[in-house]
């Protein structure tokens, strides 16, 4: 197809509900390691690797001789049949649990694995309560965009009933009015009274993202996981770590960003980066927890040999080329870029994040924090005339994500820095009076 054809049949044939980030969607034709090129030919920097998804470089020569081998050894079969490469990757994710005896269940996506984690929490504790946390993103099904925290993501009627949302470590725009750490971590202990409150007192668990994905990525401070973990499992509930976009080392030096905190969660979900842009959806859990799930359940495409043959070739390589680390250092390397890019440009209200995992959250005034909505619609522009690829998200769309591959190096995010000071050159800045960060 031509790429003129390729838009009019995405125009014609698609949901009008699946958008795209620029006013003419582009078209992606090849990529390889951290580059991708569109359907003219031009090269792109690819800082946001597929919503957080690429983690260890597009096209990777490594995982995909792996993945070619199972193509032609085995396919498929569901989850009825016992296989090498679902039982090598639930060995696998076993040994970097966050404790002994953990079991894991296979489906497609952050969205079944999350469904299958409320799921196993209800049945678990026998209480149908779940919270979670305003600013959130779980998942596209009834459910999941019911436990979701932003409304632009809940279409439809959704499920509502037994879930309550708790107040978020948003620091940057605290829900309180305070300050950091004098505030005594007040969204934490909020936790408690809206326990009391809302729910019937015995609820069945919290699901939090350690980082808060499309939300911004909102980076908590060290004393809220704890506290609020604590809080949850006072009143009967098991804690859920959403790791869909924060696990297998992108935070830094840590398997799972829930790590980063010091809280063992009792159930974790993952997808995205897993296997590096092939679909999985992981539920992993204490034994006991996984154990309360009674009766029968299968997977058609969950457990798929050519998938969990990818997935396992990741972990594996992230394990080997130390990954994570290169996360904590290349990632400590593009704050600091970013810091100075803050310096410069008074529309950069905000930089947050851990790891490759950074974001800029973009503000028409520093003091009153308006949120730039247009101008981050402008810099996605720029950026793509830039030829860098990255994402937005945030409850008011102000916030540019950056999340390349684990496997960046310096040198490229020196590139990425000057690209992304001219973009942000191209926006108008308003002359704001006392703009010092």
């Amino acid at each position: 197809m031509t790429k003129d054809e390729i838009l009019l049949a995405n125009s014609e044939c698609i949901f009008p509900a699946v958008f795209h980030y620029f006013k003419t969607p582009l078209v992606l034709t090849h990529a390889k390691n951290q580059h991708v090129w569109d359907a003219d030919g031009n090269e792109y920097l690819d800082f946001f690797g597929g919503i957080v998804t690429v983690s260890v470089g597009h096209c990777n020569d490594k995982v995909n001789a792996k993945v070619l081998a199972q193509v032609n050894k085995l396919q498929h079969v569901s989850t009825v049949f016992a296989t090498e490469p679902q039982a090598a990757l639930a060995r696998k994710i076993a040994d970097i649990a966050p404790g002994p005896g953990w079991k894991s269940f296979f489906s497609n996506s952050g969205t079944e694995a999350n469904e299958a984690a409320i799921l196993t929490a209800r049945c678990y504790t026998g209480s149908p309560e779940i919270i979670a946390l305003r600013y959130s993103y779980h998942g596209r099904s009834s459910l999941t965009m019911a436990v979701t925290g932003n409304y632009t993501w809940r279409l439809g009627p959704p499920m509502q009933a037994g879930i309550v949302h708790a107040h978020n470590a948003y620091c940057y725009r605290c829900p309180f009015g305070l300050t950091y750490p004098s505030c005594d971590v007040r969204c934490a202990t909020d936790l408690e009274e809206l326990i009391k409150t809302t729910t019937s007192g015995r609820v069945a668990g919290m699901i939090a993202e350690p980082i808060q994905g499309v939300g911004g990525f909102v980076t908590p401070p060290k004393e809220y996981f704890p506290i609020v973990a604590e809080i949850v499992r006072k009143y009967g509930g098991i804690f859920i770590s959403d790791e869909v976009q924060t696990a297998w080392g992108r935070t830094g030096h840590k398997w799972w960003g829930i790590e980063q905190w010091g809280v063992v969660p009792d159930m974790i979900t993952s997808a995205k980066g897993a296997a590096n842009g092939f679909p999985i959806g992981i539920t992993t859990a204490r034994g006991d927890i996984a154990n309360s799930l009674k009766g029968v359940t299968i997977s058609t495409f969950g457990g798929n040999p050519v998938t969990n043959t990818a997935a396992k070739a990741v972990i594996d390589l992230i394990e080997e080329e130390k990954l994570a680390v290169n996360a904590a250092v290349v990632g400590a390397y593009l704050r600091a870029g970013l810091e100075a890019l803050q310096d410069k440009h008074t529309l950069i209200g905000d930089v947050r994040g851990m790891g490759l995992m950074q974001a800029i959250e973009l503000v028409q005034d520093r003091k009153l924090k308006t949120p730039a909505t247009q101008e981050t619609l402008r810099l996605m522009e720029a950026a793509r005339e830039n030829r860098i690829l990255i994402g937005r998200g945030g409850l008011h769309g102000n916030v540019a994500r950056l999340s390349p591959p684990l496997n960046i190096s310096k040198a490229d995010v020196d590139e990425f820095l000057v690209r992304l000071d001219a973009s942000l050159s191209q926006i108008a800045e308003p002359a704001i009076a006392g703009s010092a960060r």
